[in-house]
């Protein structure tokens, strides 16, 4: 489906990214290699920010893959994009060509209010990671730990 949509074109996408989220208190980020630098998951991450969702980073490099290989860790795709302030407003930065910049794909103010974490209090951004969990499943045992994990990020976002 993900495909299918992809076809249609930018805005298809993210409505349908927008309608997967519905209904849900938590983001679960599984993180590979590139996850970190994928636009549709920068995009998933960004939403879960405006619904108010909590947040986590479970690194899957440590899982056999259909052919029993794995991979290396990539970067923690929460430390990729942040937030910061500017004219009294809240916005959503990415890392991109190394440094910061305003995050394109939501480039509204985000509401103070909204955010299940300290907002920002000025210009410098703020690594989502700094208010979020990272987990390794296969070194912290994520078959039988996850739902915790996913709990823990649930009350941290108040959710």
């Amino acid at each position: 489906m993900f495909e299918a949509t992809k076809k249609e074109g930018d805005a298809a996408l993210k409505a349908f990214l927008r309608q997967g989220m519905e209904n849900t208190s938590v983001t679960c980020v599984l993180a590979g290699t590139n996850t970190w630098s994928r636009r549709w998951v920068k995009y998933e991450i960004a939403r879960s920010i405006i619904r108010g969702n909590g947040l986590l980073t479970v690194h899957i490099y440590g899982v056999k893959d259909k052919n029993g290989e794995t991979t290396t860790k990539g970067a923690e795709p929460l430390a990729q994009m942040g937030v910061y302030k500017a004219d009294d407003k809240i916005f959503l930065a990415e890392w991109k060509s190394g440094k910061w910049v305003k995050y394109e794909d939501y480039t509204l103010a985000i509401p103070e209010g909204d955010l299940w974490f300290d907002p920002p209090t000025n210009a410098t951004v703020v690594q989502l990671s700094t208010h979020c969990m990272s987990y390794d499943f296969t070194a912290q045992d994520g078959r039988k730990n996850i739902g915790g994990w996913i709990e823990t990020a649930a009350v941290l976002a108040g959710r």
